[in-house]
């Protein structure tokens, strides 16, 4: 069994998909990314942890340039993210990203929201679209809400959606802003199965979550953020049972009690 399971968390070899190097970021005078370094190997999942303001939603969110950053570099697939809207264009249509609150089209249906992107931003034909969008959907197994609007949807489902319509755009890179965190308990299950299913299949995925059972069973690493400062990392079970630093030990005790 432990053979199974270190051979599963082991990530695919090849060239970094993202560098980060010497990252800085300020709000006004606050400083919320402070000398940031992480790469990400095809295939890693990574989990980002981390007390609430410590930085982990803003260090993704720069990944696809939803936040800008003022210092360092971000570099995603050989290409680095400045202002030139072409290159972020081009970056945000290989990463996807799922947010905390959906972000659905309450206008359109479930399918309309999954076949936009594909449409407009890959020049895919409406057919081909709807047949990639119903394959998505029955792959997150909500393919039977294809025609609903989304506020005919509980929460869980939702977030399946916004999985599935990520997915749509076959994303090289996956990126999770705490997914699970605006559903009632009885819905993280079923989207917690969903990204465990993607990490199993391989997908390179980076996750700000504080579900650290997710963590346990799917992440090669796991990052622990305080202070707009990466304190930590190591693979699960070495973060887990064995932390460094005392603030990490000191995060754990209080999420895990």
């Amino acid at each position: 069994m432990a053979k199974t399971t270190r051979k599963k968390r082991q990530a695919a070899s090849g060239p970094p998909i993202i560098e980060i190097s010497h990252l800085h970021k300020w709000f006004g005078t606050f400083h919320v990314l402070n000398d940031i370094n992480l790469t990400v190997a095809p295939g890693e999942r990574i989990v980002i942890c981390g007390p609430s303001g410590s930085g982990k939603s803003t260090l993704i969110r720069c990944i696809n340039r939803l936040e800008s950053h003022q210092r360092g570099s971000v570099i995603v697939d050989g290409v680095e993210l400045t202002d030139d809207l072409a290159r972020v264009d081009e970056v945000r249509r290989e990463v996807g990203m799922v947010f905390q609150h959906f972000n659905l089209f309450a206008h359109l249906t479930i399918l309309e929201n999954c076949t936009l992107g594909p449409v407009w931003a890959r020049g895919m034909a409406s057919d081909e679209a709807n047949k990639i969008a119903m394959a998505y959907l029955e792959r997150v197994r909500i393919a039977e809400q294809a025609n609903k609007y989304p506020g005919q949807l509980s929460g869980g489902q939702q977030q399946r959606v916004a999985i599935a319509r990520a997915l749509c755009m076959s994303p090289k890179v996956m990126l999770f802003d705490e997914p699970t965190s605006a559903l009632d308990p009885e819905m993280i299950k079923e989207v917690l199965d969903v990204m465990v299913d993607l990490a199993r299949e391989g997908m390179t995925m980076l996750v700000v979550t504080h579900e650290m059972g997710f963590a346990r069973e799917v992440a090669n690493r796991v990052v622990f953020m305080d202070e707009g400062e990466i304190v930590e990392e190591n693979e699960p079970e070495a973060f887990f049972s064995r932390p460094r630093e005392a603030r990490t030990k000191l995060f754990l005790s209080q999420i895990l009690q």
